[in-house]
């Protein structure tokens, strides 16, 4: 049954006309009347006494407008309740994001993020595989690379620039490669994540150029390839973020620098058709408007 008819039921007996109950629901007197015959003929039996002067609750009426206001005071203060929520940010949210972009560039923004919301309880869960935003209960995952077409909603984050590099001791016993074809005489150490297996982009003048390599190593892992890179192993594509380090310090070294790589992009991504709690807004506003470097 229809709240509207349950409270117009409420109305008659608390107004004691049908009239007066039609002006305080904002209804015709004709539509009242309707709604309580047709009540009473959902439930078999006779909820109120008319006469031309006045209008009272049976025996049977006056019992079930008892039960009936408690059953809508419990639904009133469950849908407020609801609506304070919904308000105010707090909760269990649960994000799927990358290890290394997560540690190197977002990890003292999200403590800076459980600082300003103290009663959202943040359960952030670091892989670099494809979580499943559904079957894996995520509210949203943060993701590294080109998205598939799908009915989930995205929000850009960044753009992660893309360098080859390779250490300084492998620079010196294998020498440097100077245009991507050279890459096939390198030892490639490659990151299965990325599109096209076994080829890596490389854009100069506006040209873009598919190198087919041959690794000598793979990992669907950055930092793994990362570590092979440092211990000398071979020359590899890493995000900028995740060697800026090492190339203050001299632990890697850019190769091909005249070959600009297409960047990344990284991408916020959560259901379309799931109404956003408070504790979801308060995270995609703030992810989103962090300062880029």
């Amino acid at each position: 049954m229809e709240t509207t008819v349950l409270r117009t039921f409420i109305a008659i007996i608390d107004e004691g006309s049908f009239s007066a109950a039609a002006r305080r629901m904002g209804i015709s007197r004709s539509i009242c009347s309707k709604y309580i015959t047709d009540l009473e003929h959902d439930l078999g039996t006779r909820l109120l006494t008319r006469t031309t002067r006045s209008v009272s609750p049976t025996a049977i009426g006056l019992e079930y407008s008892r039960r009936l206001r408690e059953a809508l005071r419990l639904m009133d203060e469950a849908n407020e309740a609801v609506r304070v929520a919904s308000d105010h940010p707090s909760g269990v949210l649960k994000i799927g994001a990358p290890v290394g972009y997560t540690l190197k560039v977002l990890q003292p923004h999200i403590l800076r993020f459980t600082q300003e919301f103290p009663e959202i309880q943040l359960e952030l869960v670091l892989d670099d595989g494809l979580a499943n935003l559904v079957s894996d209960s995520f509210d949203a995952v943060i993701r590294i690379g080109n998205l598939e077409d799908s009915t989930l909603h995205a929000r850009k984050l960044d753009e992660a620039e893309i360098l080859l590099v390779a250490s300084p001791d492998y620079v010196n016993n294998r020498g440097v490669p100077q245009a991507p074809a050279d890459l096939l005489q390198h030892d490639c150490l490659h990151y299965t994540n990325l599109r096209g297996t076994g080829t890596w982009p490389m854009r100069r003048d506006g040209q873009v150029i598919f190198q087919r390599v041959q690794p000598v190593f793979a990992a669907n892992n950055s930092e793994m390839l990362h570590k092979m890179a440092l211990s000398g192993r071979g020359v590899t594509l890493l995000p900028k973020f995740a060697v800026a380090d090492d190339l203050a310090e001299g632990t890697l070294v850019p190769l091909m620098s005249d070959y600009r790589l297409p960047g990344i992009p990284i991408h916020l991504v959560y259901p379309t058709g799931k109404l956003m709690t408070a504790a979801m807004r308060s995270f995609v506003d703030f992810i989103t408007h962090l300062p880029r470097d």
